[in-house]
């Protein structure tokens, strides 16, 4: 077995959370009279937290003196609906199951609102060991701190381990923490342009994490 251990991203790597990000920055662009933000422009706009999310979505960003006003608004929305049209990307699950079954000790760590970490791992992944999302008491991605806690609490050292995610994001944060890094291609990011960030390990389905987690 090549690695023991795998962390997992979220939004975009485990779970298709777009439709229902975007749903909330429309409701929350809406309120504000703002204009309305497509599918396209919000999944270029992930990967730092749904602060920096509203802030690219915003006409005049965090500048803009009514900004806390609207984040307000989309955070009470997306308490509300982020489990509307979010689910597993197809195939996710089975591997995770399979990877439960031979003892690979997991992680999801993403910078999404802790809450919702938990309530999400929750309903999809409740076999998934530890969870950890943005808290006031941690950076957060791509600083290493998430990584280094998920280790820590799961007993396992960076040699074992390996981080799998979707985005640029991902990359500094496997980067950061030293980590090797498997790239989804099903995720918020185009492959051409995550060759550019330096991505160099690739898979295309849910199942080719197998071949690569186990070597």
């Amino acid at each position: 077995m090549k690695y023991n251990t795998v962390i997992f991203d979220l939004d975009g790597t485990l779970l298709d959370t777009l439709d229902d990000l975007t749903d909330s920055v429309n409701f929350a662009m809406n309120a504000m009279g703002w204009p309305l933000r497509d599918r396209k422009d919000v999944r270029l706009f992930l990967g730092n937290g749904i602060k920096r999310l509203m802030e690219l979505s915003s006409p005049k960003g965090i500048a803009d003196e009514e900004f806390e006003r609207a984040f307000a608004l989309f955070k009470e929305y997306y308490e509300a609906h982020n489990q509307d049209k979010t689910a597993p990307y197809d195939g996710v699950v089975d591997v995770m199951a399979h990877f439960k079954e031979k003892g690979i000790k997991m992680a999801i760590v993403s910078n999404k609102v802790h809450e919702a970490v938990l309530a999400l791992r929750d309903k999809f992944f409740p076999y998934v060991e530890i969870a950890i999302g943005d808290m006031p008491d941690m950076a957060r991605k791509p600083e290493p701190d998430s990584c280094y806690k998920a280790l820590e609490l799961l007993g396992s050292n960076k040699e074992e381990s390996v981080y799998i995610g979707d985005s640029e994001v991902d990359l500094l944060t496997a980067k950061n923490s030293g980590l090797d890094c498997i790239t989804v291609l099903w995720g918020f990011r185009d492959k051409e342009y995550l060759l550019e960030q330096g991505a160099t390990t690739f898979v295309e389905t849910p199942k080719e994490l197998e071949k690569e987690v186990f070597g």
